[in-house]
């Protein structure tokens, strides 16, 4: 589980550029393969493979052999550190039990909250290192993991503290998020003001002057925080000049949105429950909706989001795994494609500009993820599939992928590098 160490510099030939997500320097026609070429760990050059420009001639050669190729995949809405895990609760809900029923037992987000407090930071590390590289084996290239299970300043440091740690483990690009106002915590029963309080006066400050954070969390919900306390969370974040993202109307339609996007927010997630009028505002201020159709499909949902009214305002649509132990264990971001296409009707195109272009954009990382294109970090995935629908229309099934993560050979399931010598000049 350490960070690869195999340079993907070199040039990578024949390949087939997944449609809508690659920017060719020179026009690719119709039907002819491509060529990616990496120096320095970045990409440098991307078009048709018989017009390499000579310049690279000198180095490696890579025989993509037809593979498909996408941007390193973005799960951009996770809660991958936490301690202990929820399984007991989803026995006790095909058992019959209620919410309530389930946090009187002492369930709920309390329990993963406890075993969170109780774990060392180095115990924390070692659970959240095996959910990481499945996520990675199967072509993850930036992740972002959010706090929000500690509810106590040394916790939620302690949480973000492992969050940097995997992503410089595991060379992975990694944006942590603090959603201290996840929930409110038992010692803060009946007092939700002044938890609100701590979070912005303390909590937040403190944590975001140890470098720990990248973006604002808020759950806005009536089982959680209100409007008035997710725009005080935000103005706290905004002041700190760190951007803002939401939990919002999975439940109901709280208006959160577009409190969200006065605010700019980077993202919108679950919205279920979105409005028109939240619709409105988050495509006035480029807001991205992230989709969580893991989530949905644990908790049997029926409420699907407004993905017809999304399209037809051309507000961008991520999908994410929302990995985390009470309402989505899931650790295949493949897996929520094949959800986002069947149980929220996304095209096939839709599904993979979500888990790549705008699963970046949600991270505010679009400049430098979510696309094949010069001058960005080299992240990429050679797939050995026939056609781009595959990558959704499969699912418990991993392909054998050749990962190129940080500009380096992360896995080369294909064999493509091994068989360099044999291709060179191919």
């Amino acid at each position: 589980m350490m960070s690869p160490t195999s340079s993907a510099d070199g040039v990578w030939r024949n390949l087939r550029l997944a449609p809508g997500l690659a920017v060719p320097d020179v026009a690719l026609p119709a039907g002819e393969l491509a060529a990616v070429v990496v120096q320095g760990g970045m990409l440098r050059w991307v078009g048709p493979t018989g017009a390499v420009p000579a310049a690279h001639a000198a180095l490696p050669q890579h025989d993509g052999g037809g593979a498909l190729a996408t941007p390193g995949l973005v799960d951009c809405h996770t809660h991958l550190v936490y301690g202990g895990q929820r399984a007991n609760e989803f026995a006790m809900r095909l058992a019959g039990a209620s919410y309530e029923e389930i946090a009187q037992a002492g369930g709920g987000i309390v329990s993963s909250v406890n075993a969170t407090r109780t774990a060392s930071e180095d115990a924390l590390f070692a659970l959240a290192a095996p959910r990481l590289q499945a996520l990675l084996d199967e072509g993850v290239c930036a992740i972002e993991i959010k706090s929000g299970y500690g509810l106590a300043l040394e916790h939620e440091r302690k949480q973000l503290r492992v969050a940097r740690r995997l992503g410089k483990t595991f060379g992975v690009t990694v944006r942590t998020t603090f959603l201290g106002a996840h929930a409110l915590p038992p010692e803060y029963a009946g007092r939700s003001q002044d938890y609100i309080n701590l979070v912005c006066q303390e909590m937040l400050p403190a944590l975001a002057a140890e470098g720990l954070v990248d973006a604002v969390d808020v759950f806005c919900e009536r089982i959680a925080f209100t409007l008035a306390e997710t725009e005080q969370v935000f103005r706290a974040a905004q002041q700190l000049g760190l951007p803002v993202k939401l939990h919002a109307e999975q439940i109901s339609d709280m208006g959160g949105s577009a409190l969200a996007a006065r605010y700019g927010a980077l993202s919108c997630d679950h919205i279920e429950h979105l409005s028109q009028a939240g619709i409105d505002a988050m495509q006035a201020a480029g807001t991205v909706a992230v989709l969580l159709p893991g989530a949905y499909y644990t908790l049997r949902d029926t409420q699907v989001p407004p993905i017809a009214q999304l399209r037809a305002a051309g507000v961008p649509m991520a999908v994410s795994t929302d990995h985390n132990p009470g309402t989505s264990p899931c650790l295949s971001l493949l897996l929520m494609a094949n959800m986002a296409c069947t149980l929220f009707r996304l095209t096939v195109p839709e599904a993979l500009a979500g888990i790549t272009t705008h699963a970046a954009r949600a991270l505010g990382l679009q400049d430098s993820l979510g696309l094949i294109a010069s001058g960005r970090p080299a992240n990429f995935v050679l797939w050995p599939v026939a056609e781009a629908a595959e990558l959704a229309y499969w699912f418990g099934h991993k392909p054998a992928a050749t990962i190129v993560r940080q500009g380096r050979v992360a896995n080369d399931g294909m064999g493509i590098c091994a068989a360099q010598g044999a291709r060179h000049g191919a």
